[in-house]
């Protein structure tokens, strides 16, 4: 072979790489732009939702009991002022369920002396494995508050206490660090009243609390953060709730319901055998589990995505801790997909295992290294001069604008169906940083998420340390 020949077989072998990159991207960013379309008809036809008082009066009667799950570990900074705002939560019949997960804090004693909790007894069903209960405790001034401290078994064994000890036949699962606004449960819980005998699964909006005044447990101004990395995330978490999942509900294709806030029909969860141990992605994957089980009996069921409820969460303001977060959503996306393989492109799976699970083999599995390969491979090889520059631009185009388009567009669908932002110059420097995301931000999560592979290839289970500042400091 001459050297010209070998010349000419890498000039094709580049174009064949860009080419399976452009296209691969190209296929990823037209689903999200339908995406986009279908969740803005979904928004459009919900227009106008009814005021707290109106679903008050059309859901309260009907609604059935409901035990919020809190697992926490570590959590002393955010636990008493997470739990009052639960506690006053806008809903006729439910209990608050905390575990306290064997935290090497001062978590339980915090619990203790804010809520005057006393040892109790609590005879329960084992439904779910989890490791072992050290005691319980209630407070003759907040009865609808159970405390269980365990031994440590990590968020899915907390969870599988918690459901093991609730006796409402709906269960939240909810994180510690989180906050509901007083009517969420009203607005969640309706799918569950509308339609009884299909509905298994909701799940609710969550947003940044990162800039919002919090007083008294409850967002009292929503705003933007300052926070340059949380002000990326407010963006992502418009995307990825409002546009994504939404889209997904309407496919009835929804394959995750965030662990932040997701309402289970208790025997759905027990059906399943509860939460999966050892996983850092449990709440996927519980949903995962549950599509599985209802198609394999051929039972009719729904799981279900509505955009207003809200609950709130302090996102991550420095880059090695989201980095951690990230590369552990990844690690766990990936887990749930190899324990559940079978279901890709299975018949027997219907839209879930063709539409659902072919999502997460483009752009969980396989989009992480086509990303590098595109970031890496074709400017080296338009700088050598085996590609042209118009495969150049058309990289440029599918990678850049495509991504401005997307996160603008889901913007747009905020201001236009829900108006939760306050003035035009929290709107303006949203838009500016939907714009900025896709330069550099949007790389350095590819960079997580090959760091969640590697994660996942080794076997790491561990979910690093999450520190956090405490929504007493949320507005910072």
């Amino acid at each position: 072979m001459t050297l010209h020949d070998l010349a000419l077989a890498a000039a094709r072998f580049s174009a064949l790489i860009a080419g399976f990159v452009i296209l691969a991207g190209f296929a990823q960013n037209s689903f999200h732009i339908w995406q986009l379309l279908v969740a803005s008809r979904a928004l459009r036809r919900q227009r106008g939702l009814p005021e707290t008082s109106l679903v008050w009066r059309r859901y309260a009667e009907a609604a059935p009991p409901i035990a919020l799950l809190v697992p926490a570990y570590n959590e002393e900074l955010t636990i008493g002022e997470s739990l009052r705002s639960l506690l006053a939560l806008q809903y006729p019949s439910f209990e608050v369920v905390v575990v306290n997960d064997g935290s090497g804090d001062g978590t339980l004693q915090a619990l203790i002396d804010t809520f005057e909790l006393e040892p109790v007894q609590r005879s329960y069903e084992a439904i779910a494995p989890c490791a072992a209960i050290r005691g319980l405790y209630g407070s003759r001034r907040q009865p609808r508050l159970l405390v269980i401290d365990k031994e440590n078994g990590g968020k899915a064994d907390a969870l599988n206490a918690a459901i093991n000890l609730a006796r409402a036949p709906i269960v939240c699962s909810m994180d510690a660090d989180s906050l509901l606004e007083p009517d969420a449960l009203l607005r969640a819980v309706r799918p569950f009243v509308e339609d009884p005998e299909r509905v298994v699964a909701v799940g609710g909006t969550v947003r940044v609390a990162n800039g919002c005044d919090i007083r008294f447990g409850r967002v009292s101004r929503v705003g933007v953060p300052r926070n340059f990395l949380a002000l990326l995330q407010t963006i992502e978490y418009l995307r990825a709730f409002l546009m994504a999942r939404l889209a997904w509900s309407e496919m009835g294709s929804l394959m995750i319901i965030s662990g932040a806030f997701g309402l289970f029909r208790r025997e759905a969860v027990r059906a399943v055998g509860g939460y999966t141990l050892g996983t850092v992605g449990e709440d996927m994957e519980l949903v995962v589990k549950i599509h599985r089980h209802y198609r394999r009996e051929r039972m009719p069921y729904r799981v279900v995505f509505v955009p207003e409820p809200v609950c709130w969460t302090e996102a991550p303001e420095t880059l090695q801790i989201l980095g951690r977060q990230r590369a552990r959503w990844h690690r766990g996306a990936l887990e749930t997909f190899s324990k559940h393989f079978g279901m890709l492109f299975n018949p027997r799976y219907g839209r879930v295992g063709s539409v659902g699970f072919g999502y997460i083999l483009l752009v969980d599995v396989l989009g992480p290294f086509v990303e590098l390969a595109g970031y890496v491979l074709i400017p080296a090889f338009w700088l050598l001069g085996i590609l042209n520059t118009e495969f150049l631009w058309a990289f440029l185009a599918v990678s850049f604008g495509f991504g401005v388009v997307i996160s603008v567009g889901a913007l747009a669908l905020e201001e236009t169906e829900l108006r939760r932002f306050p003035d035009v110059k929290s709107l303006a420097v949203l838009m500016a940083a939907a714009v900025v995301e896709n330069f550099g931000y949007r790389q350095i999560n590819n960079v997580w998420r090959l760091w969640g592979a590697w994660q996942f290839l080794r076997k790491q289970e561990s979910w690093g340390v999450m520190t956090r500042r405490g929504f007493s400091r949320a507005a910072a």
